[in-house]
């Protein structure tokens, strides 16, 4: 007999079940209940495995066939034992002679303790004299009872009831909670007063880094998203919803925006605020104090705000305009416009440089230059000013004595040098500042065409090569040079064109004039569109233009 014979199959659709014992493995059918009675027990099923020596099963299967009962038969175990059919016959052999019942046996009664949570089932066994341990197949079928159906820990209960009395049968898992939002700063606030080092990793305590300042378009910030989580099961079978992170807005400030949903950037050039819970760019810079040793040098895109002096040594250059509450004292201050409530002492090291207008109450051994107007509102002593346009010195005592004024337009004093004559030069009628890109422009010409001129010869000697039989970095080399003529021949040819464009403006300009409400001493050279006159009298309430190649004296 085959093995299907030897191991009959188990129940049938009027039991409920069907365990069928084949070669490939043992198999069990439930059947749906039209009725939802319930013919069988959950130990029932365990006890029939148990009788053919079936223990290498999940009773999570199990227990899921038992509760779907869809009549389709489903593979719980890869093999079973071979005394099944031994122990039937065994059972069968009672003679007559035998009418005893065996003795039935009392269990201890098993109490289940399920957590509030629902994700964990702990099982008390009440221990009493005379009773014996419940087996797993009774506390098994308690958790069924119960609906329990995931997270059974076999190896658990098998411990629990050889080592005591009360232990944990079944675990949910428990739902993992999502992550909070968080916020990643791109800009490294870490350096900020730090003092900056040069490539030999020396100190620069000029360079302060007291400010951070960003650039329109760069990155601040960037929001990582908060995440939904992991649900969990209970020992119910039942989803447990995880609990999301918390989300966390974007701390996008003034002139900032956002991008990409998640990302900030700077909306202009500035200085970063960080007040915590914002990331703003101020467009200007408040200096409460002076430019010194406490603040270091300053390079600021943006308006600069100085409620004290600029010392000596220090630099301050902006984009924008600078205010200056107190003076500058031998500091190089460099912006749009600026201006001084104080003065300038250059100390023949230090000045001013605007590209448009430059105001200050006096300048001493001061160089400072403009692209539109300077206007001095006390006393210019030794100092070279030059402005594209005009220079005014009238206000309170408006004397220039020493040094050079150079304006394109125009210049308005009160006196013009003292009774030392001292040596006062007054030029009008050549923007300083076209005159200055002219001489640049030049110099940067007449370089070019030195360095064409001598590539042209060397290309033309090494045309006399035969360069085939030159090694290969030679003829890489001598291609290099061959291209690089190129650039140089282009920038020749931009230069030519900008200096006629240069000394076309400047042929333009209008004749310009010197004005002198008080008066001109002798030692001040008058200059109008390079006519020179040199004052040899006091001249009083009185202007110099230029008319027939001469300079004229005029009324104020």
């Amino acid at each position: 007999m085959d093995e299907n014979r030897l191991v009959p199959p188990v129940g049938g659709k009027e039991s409920g079940y069907l365990f069928e014992f084949k070669s490939e493995g043992v198999f069990l059918t439930v059947y749906p209940s039209a009725d939802s009675e319930i013919l069988f027990e959950l130990s029932d099923m365990r006890k029939i495995l148990q009788e053919h020596n079936v223990v290498d099963y999940k009773i999570e299967t199990l227990t899921q066939i038992v509760r779907e009962a869809d009549g389709k038969s489903q593979k719980i175990a890869d093999k079973f034992g071979n005394s099944a059919m031994n122990n039937s016959v065994e059972n069968n052999l009672i003679t007559e002679e035998d009418h005893s019942e065996p003795e039935k046996m009392e269990y201890a009664k098993v109490k289940l303790d399920v957590s509030k949570n629902r994700m964990e089932v702990k099982v008390h066994v009440d221990m009493k004299d005379g009773l014996q341990k419940p087996t797993e197949d009774i506390v098994l079928n308690a958790l069924q009872e119960k609906n329990i159906v995931f997270g059974i820990d076999n190896e658990a209960i098998k411990a629990g009831l050889e080592d005591g009395i009360d232990f944990v049968a079944a675990k949910g898992i428990q739902p993992i909670k999502g992550e909070d939002a968080r916020i990643e700063k791109k800009i490294d606030f870490g350096e900020k007063g730090r003092p900056a080092t040069n490539d030999l990793d020396q100190v620069d305590y000029k360079n302060l880094n007291l400010f951070v300042l960003v650039k329109k378009g760069d990155l601040l910030a960037e929001r990582i998203p908060h995440t939904h989580g992991t649900v969990g099961t209970n020992v119910f079978g039942k989803e447990v919803a995880a609990k999301p992170g918390k989300p966390k807005p974007l701390p996008n400030g003034k002139n900032t925006v956002v991008v990409e949903e998640n990302k900030i950037i700077a909306d202009i050039d500035g200085q970063v605020i960080d007040a915590g819970n914002k990331l703003s760019i101020d467009p200007q810079l408040q200096i409460s104090g002076d430019v010194d040793m406490s603040t270091g040098n300053i390079d600021f895109t943006g308006i600069i705000r100085i409620s004290g002096s600029v010392q000596a040594g220090f630099t301050v250059k902006a984009t924008g305009d600078i205010e200056i509450n107190g003076m500058v004292s031998g500091g190089m201050v460099e912006g749009r416009n600026i201006f001084i409530k104080g003065g300038v002492q250059g100390m023949n090291r230090g000045g001013l440089k605007a590209e448009e207008d430059i105001r200050a109450s006096y300048a001493e051994n001061a160089q400072i230059t403009a692209g539109r107007t300077i206007v001095i509102s006390d006393v210019v002593l030794h100092s070279e000013l030059r402005a594209g346009k005009k220079i005014i010195v009238e206000e309170k005592r408006g004397q220039v004595t020493g040094g050079s004024l150079v304006a394109g337009e125009a210049i308005r004093l009160k006196t013009a040098g003292n009774l030392m004559n001292v040596s006062t030069r007054l030029e009008v009628g050549v923007n300083p500042t076209l005159r200055i890109k002219y001489q640049e422009v030049c110099e940067e010409l007449m370089n070019a065409k030195k360095r064409l001129s001598q590539l042209n010869k060397t290309l033309n000697t090494l045309g006399k090569i035969d360069i085939s039989k030159l090694p290969q970095e030679r003829i890489d080399k001598i291609g290099e040079l061959t291209r690089s003529q190129f650039p140089l021949a282009g920038m020749i040819e931009r230069d030519e064109k900008l200096l006629q464009e240069l000394e076309t403006e400047m042929r333009s300009m209008k004749k310009g004039k010197i004005y002198i409400a008080g008066i001109a001493y002798p030692g001040v050279k008058i200059i109008v569109n390079s006519v020179i006159k040199n004052l040899q009298s006091e001249e009083q309430h009185c202007s110099f233009y230029l008319d027939d190649e001469s300079i004229r004296l005029g009324a104020y």
